[in-house]
Formats: C-alpha cells, structure tokens, sequence
C-alpha cells in the first residue's frame, strides 16, 4: 500500500510514519521544509517537499496513493485571513484527491468542526469536512481530536508573570475535553493500518476530561505555584493579551472565536453526545511534560 502523509514529521505523524513502516508500507511525507528530508529518510520514507498551498504540487504528491493522511498544517506568518488560507489548502487536497483517484482518506479535524463556522481557525476544518463529503466514491474517516494538552504550556508566562491561568472560557461547570497527541497518533495509525471505514464517518479522540479550575490546581502545584486560579477573561481581554504577544490579528480573532464557542458550550456539545473511549494519557501524565516546558 502506498500512503501520503501531510503535516511533514510532527507530534502525531512521525510515529504514525514509523507504524505504516513497520508495517511494510509506502510511505511519502510532505513537507515543506527541506531540512525535515534526512530525519524523514531515516524513519524509511519518501520526502516530497514543497508547500500544501502549491495545487500543481499536491497533485504530484498524491498520486499513486491507496490512502491519504490529511491535516491542514498551521502558519503564523500570514498575510492573508485565516480562513482563506485554509480554504485554500482544503481545495488543493480535493482536487488532488479527485484527479488522483484516492479512495481512502483520514482526515485530521477537530472537535467543534461540526459547527461549520464560528470557532476560529476550525471553520477550516469544517470547510475541509464539507468538501470530503461530497466525494460519494470515496471512504472518508473524519477523526475531531480536543483540545490538545500542550496548547496548555502558552499559559506559561501567564503563570509566571501574573500568577494565574485563563482564557475566555472556564466559567461554566462544563468539563474542558483533552487530548495527547500520542493518543491522536495510536487512533490516526489504526484507522490507516486497517482501512476498514466505508462510505463517511466521524470518530472523537479525547484523552481526559477535566474542569478547567482542576487543571489549573493540578499544573500550578506541579510548577511550585500552587493556589494559582483560572480566570475567565472577557473576548476583549484574551484578544489584547494575544496581540499583546504579537499574534497576527486574523489569528487573534479566531484564538477569541474558539474560546467563546467553548465557553457557550457548542463547540463540545457535538462530542458528549458521542463520547468516545478515553485514550490512556491523563491530565498527571502530562504534568511532567508542563514542568519541563516551564522550567525551559
């Protein structure tokens, strides 16, 4: 089987790399980053290098392909709106797929992507999704992972500088869903090793569930700063602290819109209605990871 794999060699591909490998598979990573070509050699892969905004380049690179890994990779440097820029790699991957002939494809979403639209840099997501789904001839997995435990560590400075943790959600008594990227990774490699998804479905992957006050007891007392609150900020407040940090402003706003749909409940609403099996890391093994990225 030959299988195409986006997003270059990060937290969750490498080691699905490593597992379509093992299992004596084709394997080709795209990459945009030369430098990235030697290390993803050395897992036994090819490298197609070039950018997942480039259509004639994608289409290069998928084909042949039994089955495809698609993610849209982030990019903090734009110069244009976020969502277009999604958009745009979204429609790359479709026509790619179409001219192709793929007919098996793993799509990295995000819990909230049912929603469509209003939370922030998952309305790509969506996007993509949509796009998917309109393809009759071909078997779609969507996979919506929550919210990532290391998105967790941008809190650091916070923590330190202000002594609290926070972001314009958390006031509510709803649970925020997490997930490892190890966990991602295990769920990513099975739905490709087996390829037994037909037609179109959607499976979550979360890892732990906890409060947000939890979390922070649990992380600020791991980093000798026990006591340190959670604090939901106003949009307004979480938008001037992104800036302040010299976020782009498209993805300032859309970091706003995400929270605001956690903090109303839609965009978790989707996966306690289909709640999955709970993957092995929890909030006290990720600790360990916190302390070492706060003490960096």
């Amino acid at each position: 089987m030959k299988y195409i794999i986006t997003g270059s060699i990060g937290n969750i591909s490498k080691p699905v790399v490593k597992k379509l490998k093992k299992a004596g598979h084709e394997v080709v990573v795209v990459t945009s980053n030369k430098d990235r070509v030697k290390q993803i050699e050395e897992l036994g892969a090819s490298a197609a290098v070039g950018s997942v905004e480039d259509g004639t380049f994608i289409s290069q690179a998928f084909s042949g392909a039994d089955a495809v890994y698609l993610m849209i990779p982030p990019k903090w440097a734009l110069t244009v709106e976020w969502l277009e820029h999604q958009k745009k790699v979204a429609d790359n991957y479709i026509i790619a797929i179409k001219k192709c002939g793929v007919k098996n494809v793993v799509l990295l979403s995000s819990i909230g992507a049912h929603l469509r639209k209003g939370t922030g840099p998952i309305d790509g997501l969506g996007y993509l999704e949509e796009k998917l789904l309109q393809l009759k001839e071909v078997n779609v997995k969507i996979l919506r992972p929550s919210y990532f435990f290391y998105n967790l560590n941008s809190m650091i400075g916070m923590i330190k500088h202000m002594s609290i943790m926070g972001s314009n959600f958390g006031g509510s008594e709803e649970k925020l869903v997490m997930v490892h990227t190890d966990d991602i990774a295990e769920v990513v490699a099975h739905e490709l090793l087996t390829l037994s998804f037909k037609g179109h479905s959607v499976r979550y992957i979360a890892s732990d569930e906890r409060h947000p006050k939890e979390i922070a007891e649990i992380l600020c007392r791991a980093v000798g700063k026990p006591g340190t609150p959670w604090i939901e900020f106003t949009d307004e407040q979480a938008l001037q602290g992104m800036l302040q940090n010299k976020l782009p402003q498209t993805i300032a706003d859309g970091y706003v819109e995400l929270g605001a749909s956690l903090r109303t409940g839609k965009m978790q609403e989707d996966y306690w209605k289909n709640k999955p099996e709970l993957g092995k890391i929890k909030l006290e093994d990720f600790v360990n990871e916190f302390v070492v990225a706060y003490n960096a």
